[in-house]
């Protein structure tokens, strides 16, 4: 008797259960004495639930039949001690993301308790109890379905059944009751959970929204109703205020950015943008989930609390101080939101705001007809008209229209008023006149807009960037129905798409904007022909690629926009446009051939060929190559710590591989033009044979180039003195030699059993050199002495955003003393010499390059261009 009355009861059985509950129930009050008691007890119920779920189904039916549920909300009501809310929280949440059978599932959400737990009076000013708290209401969410979420709601009319019967009564029916309610009035799980939505901790704010796309997705109509409706709507309201704060802190941070340069704030734009898009994304998941009140609340929420009142407003607003942060910001936001927010009437209704002038987004009161906004202060906060915002300390004007000749001129606006230009005369005026930051904006927004699929047709036409292809299927397509039979117009490059439909489809949405939300368009563009506004386009982009101070890589952006927009040739443009284009790729080529006698020669074909490659896979990409946030970042942000003089071959280097991607793109650009395939490899003769009487040949070198250590012939080397160290002068042989494109110096030791040969012990580039004879000691020969190679052609030393810089390398610099001057001037012809096969060489590889159809001879020209090669238009030529 006694031993059995000492046995130890085993810890997962059903024995022990019931022990726990027993224990558990002849607990009156919680208090520090039995708290830990309780705790233990509540934690070790939890693991037999689970275990019995998956084992033993003896378990839950104990569970259910010893009210085991009543007795967890019995212990909370009569403790007051946090920990004690802890480990309920917890148990509850083990239990219920544990639980498989639908049978258990049943029954927990089958009576009030689940409710209970939920709207009880938590002290959430404890951060843990928070968190066991949130975590508890994902647990229940993430078992929600249209069979399980009637349980957790209270409807009008009907009175739903609280116990387990209504499981049995689901099950022999076969129907969902819910189905039979006529207004869901209470869902105590989605409304206590949307109270923390806007928390300050990340992890909570997330845990939330995981827990609305559970609701959202379950597809139930009542329930769908009931989160669109007042009051709890307002949480989309508050979602799209949240996000607002976080687009002006973002813009603040790029103001500081671009005020500040070398401030390292790339990694905290990243993170906030980062979070910017999560929210987008969430956005996008809602919408997801197919409630149609719920797109039309975001729909207009965006709109009216970001769009209209701070975003489309900026693309033509500017900061007194000329620093471009608003309009940078917007255009980013708006490439965002038509990137990711998948709405069809969202991504039109922006469409055509950009036709709209940029006053009809701004209050009389705000704008005056000079240009000029009033000043506001820092903050940011929303007056008696929803759609009006205010930003406090920034006085805005705006900016003159900078569109092509052929259209919109800025004078026009100035003497006629701003009604005349529109927003999406602003994007068009940064690509022909703003900075690189402006240019890459509004092509990435050109860019977003061409590729978002929401966006109709007939819209992409008006806006003049519907793709050619796309243009032709159009017109065959009205031409097989009858709808159209003049075949001449299929074919024809002076095509128009003006028909009834498109100009319908584009006041229906001007329309609503004048009616839904107060935006009226006066703009004579809205009448205007598709075809203009695409010529438009194409001068803004024909009119970027001549311009010389915007970087490479936005020119290979506005390359792909125009690849694009092109079919495979010309037609698209007229005399203008490719006279300019030819005039570009001249200088271009002008400026390539200077780089063949400067300091980078022997690096020249080597990086051509590889941005050769890479610009094709640019211009081929189905999407532009880098992503929207880069127009957040400095562009030309300096790849070392230290300023490096002008003189520097570093700086030479830098300006050579740009010199190099411009010269690729407007090559390739006239390949496309020609309507051929672009290469894989651009065309290059292979590197020269060494001539026979050559001072390579003569010194016994092959096509691999000198070798430290390697013996030589000294044929035509001069003896010099060098000093390395300090009061360590050593005794060479100098010689210089090039081998094709490539050069070097070399020091060789004379070997003294073998004569006229010696031993190579220094090796240096001979380009750059930059030879110079010392104006006081006529026997010294100045040289500067620059690296092999460029340390950001190598991808593992790429500087990139958020990492550190480098320290500047530096030129070295040699004075080499020769025996008497004729020695000097000897060594000093010898380099001169070399440099030049070295360059020659580089041109002759470069000529079938640059000798294609349309382009200029590079056999008859000198390497600089004539004084008016450029003198045949006004718009600023790319010689770089």
């Amino acid at each position: 008797m006694w031993s059995s009355f000492w046995r130890s009861r085993d810890r997962f059985s059903l024995d022990e259960l019931r022990y726990l509950t027993d224990q558990l129930q002849k607990v009156q009050i919680v208090n520090n004495v039995n708290k830990n008691f309780v705790i233990e007890t509540l934690r070790s119920i939890s693991e037999l639930i689970t275990y019995g779920d998956q084992h033993d189904s003896n378990y839950f039916d104990f569970f259910m039949e010893g009210q085991v549920m009543g007795e967890f909300v019995r212990i909370l009501k009569v403790s007051g001690i946090v920990s004690i809310s802890l480990q309920l929280l917890q148990t509850m949440s083990i239990v219920i993301q544990n639980l498989k059978s639908e049978r258990a599932i049943y029954y927990m959400f089958s009576n009030e308790h689940i409710n209970f737990l939920i709207t009880y009076t938590f002290d959430f000013r404890n951060e843990e109890l928070l968190s066991y708290y949130i975590s508890f209401l994902r647990a229940i969410s993430g078992k929600l379905d249209k069979n399980t979420i009637p349980l957790l709601v209270k409807a009008q009319n009907v009175a739903l059944p609280r116990s387990f019967e209504y499981y049995l009564l689901m099950r022999s029916t076969e129907t969902e009751i819910l189905g039979h309610l006529e207004e869901v009035v209470s869902f105590p799980l989605y409304v206590e959970a949307i109270r923390f939505a806007s928390h300050e901790e990340s992890m909570i704010r997330t845990a939330v929204r995981a827990l609305t796309l559970n609701v959202y997705h379950v597809g139930d109509e009542s329930v769908n109703r009931f989160v669109a409706k007042a009051p709890h709507a307002d949480y989309f309201s508050n979602l799209l205020a949240f996000f607002q704060k976080q687009c002006i802190y973002l813009n603040g941070m790029v103001s500081e950015t671009l005020k500040n340069p070398d401030s390292d704030t790339t990694t905290a734009i990243l993170n906030v943008v980062d979070e910017i898009e999560d929210n987008l994304y969430y956005i996008s998941d809602v919408i997801s989930a197919g409630i149609p009140e719920v797109g039309r609340l975001i729909t207009v929420n965006i709109l009216q609390l970001l769009i209209f009142p701070l975003l489309l407003p900026s693309l033509q607003l500017d900061v007194v101080n000329d620093i471009q942060i608003g309009a940078i910001t917007s255009l980013y936001l708006l490439c965002c939101i038509l990137r990711i927010v998948k709405i069809k009437d969202l991504a039109n209704t922006i469409a055509a705001s950009l036709f709209c002038p940029p006053e009809a987004f701004v209050p009389d009161s705000e704008t005056k007809l000079n240009g000029h906004a009033p000043d506001h202060g820092h903050e940011i906060h929303q007056t008696e008209n929803k759609n009006v915002i205010e930003v406090d300390g920034c006085s805005k004007k705006i900016l003159p229209s900078l569109s092509s000749s052929s259209l919109v001129h800025s004078e026009d606006i100035i003497s006629k008023g701003v009604s005349r230009l529109t927003l999406r005369d602003a994007l068009l005026s940064y690509i022909t006149a703003g900075d690189d930051l402006q240019v890459l904006s509004s092509l990435s927004m050109l860019a977003t807009l061409l590729q978002t699929k929401e966006l109709d047709e007939t819209m992409l036409d008006a806006l003049g960037i519907l793709p050619q292809r796309k243009q032709h299927k159009k017109l065959l397509q009205q031409a097989l129905v009858g709808e159209d039979s003049r075949e001449d117009q299929l074919f024809s490059s002076g095509r128009s798409f003006i028909r009834d439909g498109f100009s319908c489809e584009l006041n229906g949405y001007l329309q609503n904007l004048k009616e839904q939300y107060g935006v009226a368009c006066s703009s004579l563009e809205v009448g205007t022909s598709p075809s203009v506004h695409r010529f438009q386009v194409l001068d803004a982009l024909v009119s970027l690629f001549c311009r010389s101070n915007i970087s490479p890589e936005t020119l290979w952006d506005g390359g792909w926009l125009l690849r694009q927009l092109l079919l495979y040739s010309e037609a698209g443009f007229n005399n203008q446009h490719l006279e300019l284009l030819r005039d570009s790729y001249k200088n271009c080529t002008y400026a390539l051939l200077e780089e063949a006698r400067g300091n980078w020669p022997d690096l020249l074909v080597t990086v051509l060929r590889d941005e050769w490659k890479r610009c094709k896979r640019a211009m081929e990409a189905p999407s532009p190559r880098r992503e929207p946030e880069c127009m957040l970042l400095p562009l030309d942000k300096p790849s070392f710590d230290d300023v490096l003089p002008i003189k520097s071959s570093f700086v030479a280097g830098e300006r050579m591989c740009k010199v190099v991607k411009v010269f690729v793109l407007l090559h390739q650009l006239q390949i496309f033009f020609l309507g051929r395939a672009l290469p894989e490899q651009p065309p290059t003769c292979p590197p020269s044979d060494i001539p026979e009487n050559s001072r390579a040949r003569n010194a016994g070198l092959d096509v691999s180039g000198p070798k430290l250590g390697s013996e030589l012939r000294l044929v035509d080397a001069v003896p010099c003195r060098i000093v390395f160290e300090r009061g360590k002068e050593r005794h060479f042989c100098f010689l210089a030699i090039s081998v094709g494109a490539s050069g070097w110096i070399l020091l060789a030791e004379e070997l003294p059993l073998k004569k006229h040969y010696g031993i190579i012990r220094v090796v240096a580039p001979l380009a750059s050199s930059d030879p110079t004879i010392d104006q006081k000691h006529s026997r010294w020969v100045h040289l500067r002495i620059r690296p092999s190679t460029l340390p950001f052609l190598d991808p593992a030393k790429l500087i990139t955003h958020g990492k550190a810089k480098t320290k500047a390398p530096v030129d070295g610099r040699w004075t080499l003393a020769f025996m008497d001057d004729e020695s000097c001037k000897s060594a000093f012809s010898m380099i001169l010499e070399e440099i030049d096969l070295q360059s020659k060489e580089v041109e002759k590889r470069l000529k079938p390059l640059l000798n294609h159809e349309g382009a200029i001879d590079v056999l008859d020209t000198s390497p600089h261009p004539p004084d008016d090669a450029s003198s045949s238009t006004a718009t600023p030529s790319n010689s770089l």
